[in-house]
């Protein structure tokens, strides 16, 4: 058949060279951040990762693969690709410190990738995603140890989000992290809730989450955010894109700038 004459049926999956590329800097031992911001996405986003090393869950184990070298090349190598925009995606490890280290290490990873004014992290991502949706006080649900629930009660306290009722698993393994049910998730966040949080946050990139923002945000009728989530919109947000699926939680239909 000549080509003059061929009608070209809609092919899937076209938009893939074209996407808004976000870059991922991850634990090596993490396996759900990925899954579930391809669950979010339309082929309009694609995400490319690197990964480092953590020890452990603990603060000594966090900062050790904060201060590691790796941190460093895992980001130069993912910057190879040509991305949009980079994500460091975990939690605890940025915001271990503060928010003067979370500020600091966006400042290191534009250093390194080249990428001035298109790096973030998750917790400069959830602070955003908590203001957009109008948020104040809030429940803190989490996989992590005391002392880990500590320093994230800090640092969403010093950006204007007093935690009023946190709960943790105690877990110290990252693939532990991973094996926590959705369905235990979902009931972690229903009674850890209280009235006198305006919204509810789950922390750590390697907790299901997303699969229930929804579903809770009916149930206890305020805005719910998970880390993997505000990293996902918070991306799409720096890179000016579009690409989010419906169904993912209230977030995901808020513009930057466009507070409830």
């Amino acid at each position: 058949m000549r080509s003059g004459s061929r009608r070209r049926p809609q092919l899937p999956l076209g938009a893939l060279n074209t996407a808004t590329r976000i870059g991922l800097v991850y634990m090596a031992s993490s396996t759900l951040m990925e899954a579930e911001m391809y669950a979010m996405a339309t082929p309009a986003a694609t995400v490319h990762t690197s990964r480092v090393t953590l020890p452990s869950v603990t603060v000594e184990g966090i900062d050790a693969m904060m201060r590691s070298p790796e941190l460093r090349t895992a980001t130069e190598l993912v910057a190879q690709a040509p991305l949009d925009v980079l994500v460091f995606g975990g939690t605890s490890a940025s915001f271990l410190h503060g928010t003067a280290w979370d500020r600091m290490l966006i400042g290191h990873l534009e250093q390194w990738s080249g990428l001035t004014g298109r790096c973030t992290t998750t917790s400069t991502a959830s602070i955003a995603a908590l203001t957009a949706v109008g948020a104040g006080t809030i429940s803190l649900v989490t996989p992590y140890r005391q002392e880990v629930i500590d320093r994230a009660t800090r640092f969403f306290g010093e950006n204007g989000h007093p935690v009023v009722a946190s709960v943790g698993l105690g877990i110290t393994s990252d693939h532990e992290l991973a094996e926590v049910p959705l369905e235990r998730v979902y009931d972690l966040a229903c009674e850890t809730d209280t009235d006198e949080a305006s919204a509810v946050f789950i922390s750590c990139t390697n907790f299901a989450s997303v699969g229930a923002i929804a579903a809770l945000e009916a149930e206890l009728g305020k805005p719910v955010i998970s880390a993997v989530q505000a990293s996902f919109w918070y991306a799409l947000q720096v890179a000016g894109a579009h690409a989010a699926r419906p169904g993912f939680g209230s977030l995901l239909d808020t513009r930057l700038g466009s507070e409830r």
